[in-house]
């Protein structure tokens, strides 16, 4: 529990390795004042409480937890919050998820994998908490979205995270299309996700519908010792004959 009148917001990131058949050893990825934040944090705002459960069971293998893991206490956001986002105005009211914090108590926003509030839900939780006058402290730990536009090769001075394509096959292609369009006018990297039994299909989808001189980057298994970080012109794709897996999330970027 906090010292202070209020508590504090923190953003606890996680091992990217969830849905993976292999975990990366924790201590190898979150570095030790962040295991130490999450073992002394109590209550907890949370994508999903069962991965936030096996994320709380590894952290006490390293670092002794303040409660048992029965005791805390978790709060999943809304389902609606996972279907439509919540980062619009007038959206999702998160300031009753926060009360413990408004006690004295530190609440800890947690996703599934990597940064919680980037490309995941919890932004209406952060805006609240400003909102409530209490500190956001976002700790340590990986970002999918960063590693790879840095290991990609393409512009990282500007560059744009757009989430998911469409999964229907004429509005992908028509979207991968409007990407590379804004990518060669601007020079604005293009980054999105997709899920892994939708990769194959993803991957296929863009080297059909981009330019032979796009350079295209996917990046898989990050943190991983099967770590994969590729970047490429579509024809050398082409000619590579290789690509993503239908077994782990990845993240593509394209540009110039």
């Amino acid at each position: 529990m906090n010292t202070s009148a209020q508590g504090r917001l923190l953003l606890v990131p996680t091992p990217l390795d969830f849905g993976c058949a292999s975990q990366a050893p924790i201590e190898d990825v979150l570095p030790l004042a962040t295991l130490r934040a999450a073992a002394q944090t109590t209550h907890w705002i949370t994508e999903n409480a069962k991965s936030t459960r096996a994320f709380l069971k590894r952290v006490g293998e390293h670092q002794t937890l303040a409660v048992p893991l029965q005791q805390q206490t978790l709060t999943e956001l809304p389902r609606v919050v996972h279907k439509k986002g919540d980062h619009q105005a007038g959206g999702f009211d998160a300031k009753p998820l926060l009360q413990a914090a408004l006690q004295g108590h530190d609440v800890a926003l947690v996703s599934e994998a990597g940064m919680p509030a980037v490309a995941d839900p919890g932004s209406s939780v952060v805006r609240a908490a400003h909102d409530l006058g209490l500190q956001v402290l976002p700790l340590v730990g990986p970002v999918s979205l960063l590693l790879t536009l840095a290991a990609s090769g393409l512009n990282g001075q500007n560059f744009a995270f757009v989430g998911y394509l469409p999964q229907d096959s004429i509005e992908r292609a028509t979207r991968l299309k409007q990407l590379e369009s804004l990518a060669l006018k601007t020079g604005q990297t293009q980054i999105w996700i997709e899920t892994p039994y939708r990769n194959p299909a993803m991957f296929s989808a863009a080297l059909q519908a981009l330019q032979p001189n796009t350079r295209l980057a996917v990046a898989s298994g990050l943190t991983l010792a099967s770590a994969s970080v590729q970047s490429r012109s579509v024809t050398a794709w082409k000619k590579a004959q290789g690509g993503p897996s239908g077994d782990t999330p990845a993240v593509y970027a394209l540009g110039i």
